[in-house]
């Protein structure tokens, strides 16, 4: 292994490790990180901005920003009044239902948008029916990471292989993960309702004064309501039809957001950016240029080489070796990261042996995004969620969840397993 070759991997390992601790913000240490690797000369700057996926970073902030100005509308509160209305307050229904909501959402969102606008209508429903709101947070955790894993959009992972893997499209990745994604879903969600059910009492006066509600009261501009749903429904079609219009889902998101802002009008645009997790993105953009050191220096190519040695190529067992590792590295690191380093080493496999990469893509979409469900710090929706619980006085605590969330993880792999043998390995 050369000088630069063990530079860029002393800095990979050790920005992992500062974000594994969480003693600095990741944000920082993946900036430093990625400073560290052109300061150094493992690479040159202009290397450095190639490798920055600029597809993410834009879709996400097109995305953003278009959610941003929907929830000033008030739509998202509607919803939940609405539909716990429907089943008439009922708290097992309930908590079944705003489980399908985020689930929903997220695949069309993206899971940390969705949740932080979920979560406080969640606490609002649960105060009006005084109902322990843990177990409606947890079941929408869990739903919000199976959802975004249905959908090229829904979770990062997901956007990170869209945007790397240009044969891959829209309609493939719902066509190719949204059945199993289902699957698991209402076999999650019957698992929490029938773990949480004895818990979920309330009075009958409680529940006829939810039922007053007048959930169309909560939609507050209804004329940025009607733009806010054709600049979404506009953005949603063109995600569909990108491979025929070959335009990216960046562009796509983008030109939604801003057609809504100038819809909307400039009062809306400092608001909405100043609401975009720039945070986030840095994160990205960081990681990018860390990963594009590991390229660069020739480490990825010596890993996938590995990789292929120890499986003999085969496809079977590279496959189940990359949902099963994806699965369990995810629930104890962030996916983001994860994912950021096994996309060039699934690319460097195909050119070394293995001719047909899909069942590696799609493990890695499944493992990654469904792992985080395994630990409280797995994904980035599990520490929302828990933040805007801590706020309102409750406590997600890592064991407590851990005791639900890994063996669900576990039980979603194992039907993501099967899955990937009968429809790509038979």
């Amino acid at each position: 292994m050369g000088q630069q070759a063990i530079i860029a991997l002393s800095i990979f390992l050790i920005t992992y490790g500062l974000i594994i601790s969480e003693k600095v913000h990741r944000t920082i240490v993946s900036i430093l990180g990625g400073a560290l690797m052109v300061a150094l000369g493992v690479i040159d700057q202009e290397v450095a901005i190639h490798h920055i996926d600029f597809n993410t970073i834009g879709l996400l902030v097109g995305m953003m920003v278009m959610v941003t100005i929907t929830a000033e509308t008030g739509l998202f509160k509607f919803i939940a009044i609405w539909s716990a209305k429907k089943v008439k307050g009922d708290p097992v229904k309930t908590l079944i239902i705003l489980g399908l909501i985020t689930a929903v959402g997220s695949a069309f969102l993206d899971n940390v948008t969705t949740v932080l606008l979920v979560v406080p209508v969640t606490f609002s429903v649960t105060r009006r029916l005084n109902l322990n709101p843990i177990p409606f947070l947890m079941t929408e955790i869990f739903a919000s990471n199976i959802g975004g894993t249905a959908t090229m959009i829904g979770d990062p992972p997901n956007i990170m292989i869209g945007s790397a893997v240009k044969e891959l499209t829209f309609l493939d990745f719902i066509k190719n993960l949204s059945l199993v994604c289902a699957i698991i879903l209402v076999i999650t969600i019957a698992i929490m309702a029938l773990f949480y059910r004895k818990g979920l009492k309330s009075r009958p006066d409680l529940v006829a004064n939810l039922m007053k509600l007048d959930e169309k009261r909560e939609i507050v501009d209804h004329q940025l309501l009607r733009k806010c749903l054709f600049a979404l429904g506009l953005t949603i079609a063109g995600f569909f039809l990108h491979q025929f219009i070959h335009v990216e889902t960046a562009t796509i998101a983008l030109f939604g957001a801003f057609l809504l802002l100038l819809m909307a009008g400039e009062k809306h645009l400092e608001y909405a950016l100043e609401k975009v997790e720039w945070t986030t993105l840095f994160f990205f953009i960081g990681l990018f240029v860390i990963v594009a050191g590991l390229v660069e220096t020739g480490i990825i190519a010596s890993v996938a080489k590995q990789a292929v040695d120890w499986t003999g190529g085969d496809l079977k067992a590279t496959t189940f070796l990359i949902l099963w590792m994806s699965a369990i590295a995810s629930a104890f690191v962030d996916n983001i990261p994860f994912v950021a380093t096994m996309i060039p080493m699934i690319k460097e496999m195909g050119s070394i042996g293995i001719t047909n990469l899909d069942p590696l893509w799609w493990s890695l979409a499944l493992g990654a995004c469904l792992g985080g469900n395994g630990t409280l710090i797995g994904a980035s929706a599990n520490l929302v969620v828990a933040g805007l619980a801590s706020k309102e006085g409750y406590h997600i605590s890592f064991v407590k969840y851990m005791i639900i969330g890994f063996p669900l993880m576990i039980l979603s792999i194992i039907i993501s397993s099967i899955y990937v043998y009968l429809r790509y390995l038979m």
